[in-house]
C-alpha cells in the first residue's frame, strides 16, 4: 500500500522524472499543477489517457526542460477511460518510472468546494454533487490504490498543498525565493513589475559632479562617492533588514520572485550605486538576489 509522503521523483529513463498527477475533482489538482511548474517541471494539464505514453517518449527524447515531466489527468476529459491504473502499469513495462500523485478529499470537503464556486461536478449529470462524487471515486479507486502519494487536501489550503509539493518534488534552489535588485530611472517611469520601489534622490547626485558625470555607479568612484554620503549606509542597511524580514513571509505564501526597484533621476548614477550594494548585502544574508540595471546607459 502507498504511504502518504514517500521519497520525492528521482530521474528516471536517464534523467527523465516523470509525474502523473490524479484525483478527485476538486481536489486540489490544479495547485499541484502549479506547484510543480515552480520547481522546474513541464506540466501537461487535462492529458488523454490514451497519451500518457505518448507524452512520457516525447519528454524523453525531447531532453532540457521536458526531461522533467508531469502529466494532468482529469475525469473532464473525453479521452479518459477507467483504467488508469493499467496505462500506468504500461509505462513501467516500457521502461518509465513515473510516480503518481492522488489528490483526496472528504465527500464533504469537496461538496463545499463545488458549491463555493457555483459549479456541477462533471461526472453529476441530471443528479446532486454527491451522485459524482460518488462515480468519480469509483472510477478512480484502482489509481488510488497504485499511488505512489495520496495527499487528503481536507483540511489544506492553498498554500500548504503548495509546498507539500514543493517539499516532494523540488529541489532547494528551485523552492528558494529569487531577488531581483533593479535600478531605473524616475524619468522613464516606475518599474511595473516592482514588489518595493527604493527614491535614492535624497542623495547628493554625482551627474553634478564633473569628473563623476560621465561614469556610473558600477565604477568604484561613483560608488565610493554615493554610499559615501550621509544618510547611505543607513539606507542600504534598513532596506537589507527589511527585505530579509519579509522573504520567510514571501516564501510561504508561494512567491518566487521578488522585484526591488531603486530609482533616481536617470537611473545612472544613485540608483546603480545602491542596486549593487544592496543585492551584495543581499547574497550576504543568503538570499538569491541578483542586481540588474534598466535603464543604464540610456544617458
Amino acid at each position: 500500500m502507498p504511504v502518504d509522503g514517500p521519497t520525492p521523483a528521482g530521474p528516471v529513463d536517464g534523467d527523465t522524472s516523470l509525474v502523473v498527477v490524479t484525483g478527485l475533482s476538486g481536489g486540489g489538482r490544479s495547485t499541484v499543477a502549479r506547484a510543480l511548474e515552480n520547481v522546474g517541471y513541464y506540466v501537461v494539464d487535462n492529458l488523454p489517457q490514451a497519451l500518457l505514453l505518448d507524452m512520457a517518449e516525447l519528454a524523453s527524447k525531447a531532453g532540457g526542460a521536458a526531461r522533467r515531466t508531469a502529466m494532468v489527468l482529469d475525469v473532464r476529459s473525453r479521452a479518459f477511460s477507467t483504467d488508469l491504473a493499467g496505462a500506468i502499469r504500461e509505462l513501467k513495462e516500457r521502461g518509465f518510472s513515473p510516480r503518481v500523485v492522488f489528490v483526496d478529499a472528504d465527500d464533504e470537503v469537496l461538496i463545499r468546494r463545488f458549491e463555493s464556486v457555483r459549479r456541477s461536478h462533471p461526472l453529476q449529470g441530471d443528479g446532486r454533487l454527491a451522485d459524482g462524487i460518488a462515480v468519480e471515486r469509483g472510477l478512480l479507486e484502482e489509481a488510488r490504490d497504485q499511488a505512489d502519494v495520496i495527499i487528503d487536501t481536507s483540511h489544506l489550503n492553498v498554500n500548504q498543498l503548495r509546498r507539500r509539493i514543493e517539499e516532494l518534488f523540488g529541489a532547494e534552489d528551485a523552492r528558494q525565493l529569487r531577488v531581483t535588485v533593479l535600478s531605473f530611472g524616475f524619468k522613464y517611469g516606475l518599474p511595473p513589475d516592482a514588489d518595493f520601489v527604493l527614491d535614492a534622490r535624497f542623495l547628493p547626485n554625482p551627474f553634478w559632479v564633473p569628473e563623476l558625470r560621465d561614469h556610473t555607479g558600477r565604477e568604484a568612484a561613483v560608488s565610493e562617492y554615493v554610499l559615501g554620503q550621509e544618510g547611505a549606509e543607513a539606507f542600504v542597511s534598513a532596506y537589507a533588514d527589511l527585505i530579509n524580514a519579509t522573504t520567510v513571509g514571501f516564501e510561504r505564501e508561494g512567491k518566487r520572485y521578488l522585484t526591488v526597484a531603486v530609482g533616481c533621476t536617470g537611473g545612472k548614477h544613485r540608483s546603480v550605486a545602491i542596486t549593487e550594494e544592496l543585492a551584495g548585502r543581499l547574497r550576504q544574508s543568503g538570499l538569491a538576489a541578483n542586481a540588474q540595471h534598466r535603464d543604464l546607459g540610456r544617458e
